[in-house]
């Protein structure tokens, strides 16, 4: 047992994160400004858009990309089996979620399922690339062709992942990114915007700042989601470390599936050949039918050997009261909800914790088995 917990998740802010933020402290300049325009400038030409719009999170960003392509009733399809944000900023912007099953290999949206699920109102696609694995971007861009739909893909977590050598940032019409503490990178909290569209951007960096285009006029009602000269500065340092702290969660993660590839039951991230997933998680699928407790009771024995491993996530959208449907049933997501759990996989694991991670669910998988 390793002598201090290995988390399942670390923050890591180093001198230059925090000299940057004293500047613009010191500056008294503290609302969005140069430093915002200049790491969304570094953000697009990092993901390889030719536009971004900083936001104050990546539900903001969620929020404005809905309003800025649906109407009151249109419906969003959203895989069931992801954050709530990817969902709740549809209804929040008057649009109507339906839930979508994924892959259970890969965790994602599938083309086939966004055609079984289609209907006259439906005007958007919602596609996640979950815990950096990215979906089949070929094949849902053709089928939104093929219907006329729009795409909002759900980046949030999957900040340096790429899908044929392009980064996942730089597809249309519309990608989403999340800088909560826990991800690839981080400015506090905060979001951003990337789409090739200029009047998609327009209407985002309208819809951002309550609708005005210039000081006291409005010409629509819009919303305070701007992000803070603070963050910015924070995401200005972090994004020069990106690509360090990406290899690094690929590294860890190939030791971690060498590993664990010998553990009867337990099942291994998949990753699709076209993919380089950035792993903002590492997620196992347990096979419980060889094992004599719950994936809880596992994840709780894993706590106990010193690994703070986790579950994302353990209630698919459409069983969340919120949304509560009993009439829509989505097996593979029902399943794995109940199979998942997530182990440390961030930048700064040393070898010996590697090491201790993966005995650590050996053990727990020969005390636990059949």
């Amino acid at each position: 047992m390793p002598t201090r917990p290995i988390p399942i998740a670390k923050v890591h802010l180093t001198a230059e994160e925090i000299e940057a933020v004293a500047r613009v402290l010191t500056s008294g300049r503290l609302i969005q400004g140069e430093i915002v325009e200049r790491f969304e400038r570094s953000f697009a030409a990092y993901v390889g858009a030719r536009y971004a719009i900083a936001t104050s999170s990546g539900s903001a960003a969620l929020h404005l990309a809905y309003l800025a392509l649906i109407r009151p009733g249109d419906e969003v399809l959203v895989p069931a089996f992801t954050h709530i944000a990817t969902a709740s900023m549809v209804s929040l912007a008057g649009g109507v979620p339906v839930f979508c099953d994924v892959d259970p290999r890969t965790f994602t949206l599938t083309p086939e399922e966004v055609k079984r699920r289609l209907t006259p109102r439906t005007k958007v696609i919602a596609p996640v690339h979950l815990f950096g694995n990215a979906c089949d971007i070929e094949g849902i861009t053709q089928v939104a062709r093929d219907y006329g739909l729009k795409i909002v893909w759900d980046a949030a977590q999957a900040h340096g992942t790429r899908y044929r050598g392009r980064d996942v940032g730089s597809f249309d019409d519309v990608v989403c990114y999340s800088f909560y503490p826990t991800k690839n990178m981080t400015t506090g909290e905060g979001g951003m915007i990337t789409t090739n569209d200029p009047a998609l951007y327009e209407k985002c960096r309208l819809l951002r700042s309550h609708g005005q285009t210039q000081k006291y006029y409005h010409i629509a009602l819009g919303l305070n989601y701007r992000m803070t000269e603070m963050a910015a500065a924070i995401g200005l340092e972090q994004l020069k470390k990106l690509d360090q702290f990406v290899r690094a969660r690929r590294r860890n993660a190939e030791i971690l599936t060498t590993g664990l590839s010998e553990i009867s039951g337990v099942i291994p991230p998949f990753i699709p050949k076209d993919v380089e997933h950035s792993f903002h998680q590492y997620c196992i699928l347990l096979d419980l039918e060889q094992f004599t407790c719950t994936r809880d009771q596992f994840v709780q024995a894993l706590r106990q050997e010193g690994v703070e491993a986790a579950v994302h996530y353990p209630r698919p959208l459409h069983r969340q009261p919120v949304f509560a449907d009993s009439k829509i049933t989505l097996p593979v997501s029902e399943d794995l909800s109940k199979k998942i759990l997530s182990l440390p996989v961030h930048p700064f694991l040393s070898g010996e914790d590697l090491t201790a991670i993966v005995q650590a669910v050996k053990r727990v998988a020969g005390r636990m088995r059949r």
